[in-house]
């Protein structure tokens, strides 16, 4: 791993980490809500000039957190996590860049 691609992984954890529950519970609260703000963040990461490979490990990043952090609060949100939990690393990393392709659409 890069340090470049350390340096997008730890910035998306520290996001996280930073962020308040009400904030999580805002985005978390709808599939629609999720799906945006997923793609907002899309969005922002390649006007900074990240790649695919840099915006997929950051969605993947930000997957993992959810599963070990926050229940699913609804039925896409539930089918993701399972998904999530019943994949390897290399499964994951492919449904972090479906995810991210999804909301680039």
């Amino acid at each position: 791993m890069n340090s470049n691609t350390e340096t997008v992984e730890n910035k998306v954890e520290d996001k996280l980490n930073e962020m308040s529950q009400e904030k999580k519970d805002n985005i978390l609260s709808s599939f629609n809500e999720f799906k945006m703000d997923l793609g907002d963040k899309v969005t922002k990461g390649e006007k900074l000039g990240l790649n695919d490979n840099q915006l997929t490990l950051a969605a993947k990043k930000t997957a993992d957190y959810l599963a070990k952090h926050e229940e699913p609060q609804n039925e896409e949100q539930y089918l993701l996590h399972e998904l999530w939990k019943a994949e390897n690393e290399e499964e994951q990393h492919h449904l972090a860049h479906m995810l991210v392709k999804f909301v680039k659409k």
